[in-house]
């Protein structure tokens, strides 16, 4: 997934500096960003409170969308640089094409798990014969230094473990929860879970008080550790946490993100993560003139040209403003 933002700010973040230590019930606003013609998303990282979660580094809720007459989701070739992409649905279809050669359609409940490393380039986009709603989450993953040039993959991972409990089934998204773990590459410390809860489910979900925790709300009513959490919101839980209460007041799904505070401080321009100004301005400079990325065939349109560097020096500092 891009970042559309044609004048994208760049987002300083990273470091243990200001992790929460204790747990806290910190609920972050989305923001409206136009993705593409048709699609709107709600950004919820990063956010003007908080840039990461983990090594969580940018969340997209988007839909429902009734996009039976439309086009769907319509997103050009575009680079990524430093980190992963995970693409998870609860209705609809998104077709990925990257510079490996991948062409590989994503379903609801379906891991799609790009790895950029060093250099990739996607697109994404509805299939033309599609279904009428379009619902999901587009998440990147920062990868540590000792990773971040290691060399671009992509996974699709259609069958994935679950946790149960009455009222509860939790898909291990990526990481691992309560003892089971997903088939897909993780780099850090980490976990990402989606959690379908029936009505009246009241059930605590086992946690790592090492790790920081946010939770995304994506449909339904329900209260998270008793804040109310509405669809399209995030309830950053900080650390220190060995349970998470869970309450339904109707069918209701949430996304669990999680993971060991990100250590190293990052920059985050556009669709790159990387260390330094150098890196940025790099990578935008290879994508502009052809090298590294890689072409994506079969899509049909132009890549994405990209933004103009702001004018200010791009330096790494803390996970929040």
């Amino acid at each position: 997934m891009s970042n559309l933002d044609r004048a994208p700010e760049p987002n300083v973040c990273g470091g243990r500096g200001f992790v929460v230590a204790e747990p806290v019930r910190e609920l972050l606003s989305p923001r409206q960003v136009r993705l593409g013609e048709s699609t709107e998303v709600r950004r919820l990282l990063p956010n003007l409170g908080r840039r990461m979660i983990g090594a969580w580094a940018f969340v997209d809720h988007y839909g429902p969308d009734d996009i039976a007459d439309e086009p769907g989701m319509q997103v050009p070739p575009h680079p990524h640089m430093g980190l992963q992409t995970v693409s998870w649905l609860h209705e609809g279809e998104v077709l990925h094409r990257d510079s490996l050669g991948s062409l590989q359609t994503i379903r609801p409940k379906e891991l799609g798990l790009m790895t950029s490393g060093r250099a990739i380039s996607h697109s994404e986009e509805s299939p033309r014969s599609h279904a009428r709603f379009l619902h999901g989450a587009q998440l990147w993953v920062a990868l540590p230094d000792t990773h971040r040039h290691t060399e671009p993959g992509f996974e699709h991972h259609p069958d994935l473990p679950t946790v149960t409990a009455p009222g509860l089934t939790a898909t291990v998204i990526l990481g691992d929860l309560d003892g089971s773990v997903s088939p897909g590459t993780a780099y850090t410390p980490i976990v990402g879970a989606d959690l379908a809860l029936t009505r009246g489910a009241d059930v605590r979900l086992p946690l790592e008080p090492d790790f920081e925790y946010g939770v995304l709300a994506m449909s339904g009513e329900s209260h998270v550790d008793g804040v109310p959490v509405l669809p399209g919101s995030m309830l950053y839980l900080g650390c220190g946490r060995s349970e998470l209460p869970l309450r339904a007041e109707s069918d209701a799904g949430l996304m669990l993100l999680g993971g060991e505070p990100f250590e190293e401080e990052l920059i985050m321009w556009w669709n790159f993560v990387g260390r330094t100004q150098d890196d940025i301005e790099r990578a935008r400079q290879d994508w502009m003139s052809g090298l590294r990325f890689g072409v994506v065939k079969g899509y049909d349109g132009d890549p994405l040209p990209a933004p103009e560097l702001p004018v200010v020096p791009l330096k790494p500092r803390a996970r929040v403003r």
